[in-house]
């Protein structure tokens, strides 16, 4: 049998093809991180949320306790010692201090929840472009493969736009260029 003569473009192809392979892979392992980084920064957003609110409504039963603690010490009788009067005293500045805590701690909560959410809004603009570069890149391998199947230059030109997209979405994955 007579050996098939090789064309040299096959060989540039061939590089080609392995570089978009390698480059889709990369944006998959790429991509797939980010979106867990992104799920995992939601979740625990959601829970300094809920943290949040608990420490409202802990914050809320003590206002509603310095209050009641109020309305008791200005409708007690006129006989009532001082001592009476200073136990409530006492249990009102105790009630509106947790009050007050719980209020500057749902502040600190509340910075942090909202870096969480910063990361995963992040973590989700950077995911978005490898995602868009695997469709890419796998369409060039694609075309490429059936390039070098039928051996068709013109195909495999047809290709190499659609891989060079696909490179800019990987690039743009690390970068954010747009």
């Amino acid at each position: 049998m007579a050996e098939e003569k090789k064309e040299p473009w096959l060989n540039y192809l061939a590089l080609c093809t392995v570089i978009l392979a390698v480059c889709a892979t990369l944006s998959t392992f790429k991509g797939g991180g980010y979106s867990t980084r992104s799920v995992i920064a939601q979740s625990q957003a959601s829970d300094q949320w809920a943290y949040y609110q608990a420490k409202g409504i802990k914050g809320n039963l003590y206002e509603m306790e310095r209050d009641r603690l109020r309305f008791e010490l200005d409708n007690l009788p006129a006989g009532a010692t001082a001592a009476q009067r200073q136990r409530y005293q006492a249990a009102i500045e105790q009630a509106a201090g947790r009050a007050e805590r719980y209020g500057a701690e749902r502040k600190q909560i509340e910075k942090t929840a909202r870096a969480l959410e910063d990361e995963r809004n992040l973590a989700q603009r950077q995911g978005k472009p490898f995602g868009m570069a695997v469709i890419f890149l796998q369409v060039a391998i694609l075309v490429s493969s059936i390039a070098g199947l039928f051996k068709r230059r013109r195909v495999w030109y047809a290709a190499l736009p659609i891989g060079a997209l696909g490179l800019l979405y990987f690039a743009d994955g690390f970068f954010l260029f747009f």
